[in-house]
């Protein structure tokens, strides 16, 4: 039991706490009192927002959402082909990079109006139909827009890491107009990214080609007035015939020097031996045959006596006496006499005189071969020199010709591999295949129940902030126990409320 004095004592004076008022104090078995009398509140603002949630849940209609699929390769439209030179050709981009740039295709707004303009505004939405037939030029750019962003929101792409395949799907109040947009966007979507993927460079090769073709026709003016200027038929082959032709001359004068010398030493050696060697010489010489034919004689007339005498008879020993003394003086050598002599010209000499005159000719022949070939020598290094002098210019013409032919040559190439893409890619789409096309859906979708969930707990959850705004703005302290809490005092009664 309390001393005497407790209920009396002010150990918690409220002077001490002057931020008593305004500051009550609650409990978890207070809440549910307090909002027990904030009840029509709660159940007002409850009712309000349930109307309204359920008007607005009632107002929704039911979607049809189509579905179809695409499977997506990589194609020749993603390998990169430069348009000048080989660098970096044959780069192509990633599966992951392939899906996203399709899927950006397919949510394009020009996708959306492509298929807008195929189908008609009517068939798609009769309301906007309605509103762009009555609006004037820039009222339809607005409805159009309109129905873009309307087809975007009912429209929706899936794709999945490292999957070729893009899911699509339409959502329509009409199942069998979902269907047909969903197909028919998929139709214009193979048309449309042919515009986008393959737009045709060939206009502006062509115009390129076209300008290099101007200055190849300018490099091959310049390059033939230069010719013409130097009488040049052919720089290359006439420099190329002018190293052969020197050195073939070259070696004809070489040729003609060692001739040159060796005729003048045998002339020299001829002019030496002529000095040694007599114009003249004797042919032959005669020798008289009187006494051996006065001999044969004397023998014949003593054969003819013997036919008359004998041996010893006096005319034949005379005979033989004039035969013996014949004979001894034959032998003795005293009958011989020189006989009628002939001269002539000496054939050694007039061989080495012949043989002179030709090699005196030869080597006045070889002297003039050699002073023409030293002029043709002079000639030509002179012609040589001054093409070495023209070669830079002429190099540089003949780079810029040859420049310009392999760039119209590359331009005329890519111009029709970019022409036969172009024709190849209005016909086909060989990476891009529909694996599913959509079909009237059966089952449709509506948005009222999950509208009338969230419209319940909305309500509950307004309902019991604004009960407890009403019950933390009320004034004074509400329930006894928090003023016991809040004074820290006893509470010995307490009366009821009565409204007045």
């Amino acid at each position: 039991m309390a001393a005497p004095g407790t209920w009396t004592s002010r150990p918690h004076d409220m002077t001490s706490r002057p931020d008593w008022a305004g500051r009550p104090s609650y409990a978890v078995s207070d809440f549910a009192v307090l909002l027990w009398r904030e009840r029509f509140l709660m159940a007002s603002v409850f009712a309000v927002i349930l109307v309204l949630g359920v008007a607005v849940a009632f107002t929704l209609k039911t979607s049809y959402p189509a579905y179809a699929s695409v499977l997506v390769r990589l194609g020749q439209e993603y390998v990169y082909e430069p348009r000048s030179g080989d660098a970096a050709r044959g780069a192509a981009l990633d599966s992951d990079q392939v899906i996203q740039s399709e899927t950006e295709i397919l949510g394009s707004a020009g996708l959306k109006q492509a298929v807008i303009d195929k189908l008609g505004l009517a068939k798609i939405d009769p309301k906007l139909a309605a509103e762009y037939a009555q609006a004037d030029t820039a009222g339809k750019r607005v409805v159009m827009g309109k129905a873009i962003l309307a087809m975007e929101s009912a429209t929706k792409i899936e794709t999945a890491p490292d999957t070729p395949i893009i899911r699509l799907s339409y959502s329509h109040e009409d199942p069998q107009t979902a269907a047909m947009v969903l197909n028919t966007m998929l139709a214009e979507y193979l048309i449309y990214r042919r515009s986008v993927l393959f737009n045709s460079d060939a206009p502006g090769i062509e115009r390129q080609r076209d300008a290099f073709q101007t200055r190849l026709a300018e490099a091959d003016k310049a390059y033939e007035a230069f010719l013409n200027s130097n009488r040049i038929g052919d720089f290359v082959a006439e420099k190329a015939s002018l190293s052969q032709l020197q050195a073939q001359i070259e070696q004809q004068k070489y040729q003609t020097d060692a001739q040159l010398q060796e005729r003048s030493g045998r002339l020299s050696t001829l002019e030496s031996q002529l000095g040694h060697v007599a114009p003249e010489v004797g042919l032959y010489r005669d020798v008289s045959s009187a006494a051996s034919d006065k001999l044969v004689q004397l023998k014949v007339q003593r054969e003819d006596l013997l036919s008359r005498y004998r041996n010893d008879a006096r005319p034949v020993q005379e005979l033989d006496a004039q035969i013996a003394q014949l004979e001894a003086g034959i032998s003795a050598g005293r009958t011989h006499g020189e006989g009628a002599r002939r001269f002539g010209v000496n054939p050694v000499y007039q061989t080495l005189q012949t043989e002179k005159i030709q090699l005196t000719a030869e080597v006045a022949a070889l002297k003039q071969s050699q002073a023409a070939l030293a002029g043709q020598i002079v000639q030509l290094t002179e012609r040589r020199l001054k093409l070495a002098e023209l070669e830079p210019r002429f190099q540089e013409l003949s780079l810029d010709r040859d420049v310009m032919q392999a760039n119209v040559r590359d331009f005329a190439v890519k111009e029709e591999q970019s022409r036969a893409a172009q024709e190849m890619a209005a016909t086909s789409n060989d990476n891009i295949r529909v694996v599913s096309a959509a079909t009237p859906p059966t089952k449709g979708k509506s948005l009222k129940r999950p509208v009338l969930a969230l419209t319940l707990l909305f309500a509950l959850f307004t309902a019991v902030c604004a009960g407890l705004l009403r019950m933390f703005l009320r004034p004074g302290i509400p329930t006894a126990q928090s003023a016991a809490r809040t004074l820290d005092l006893p509470v010995l009664g307490s009366a009821s409320f009565k409204r007045s």
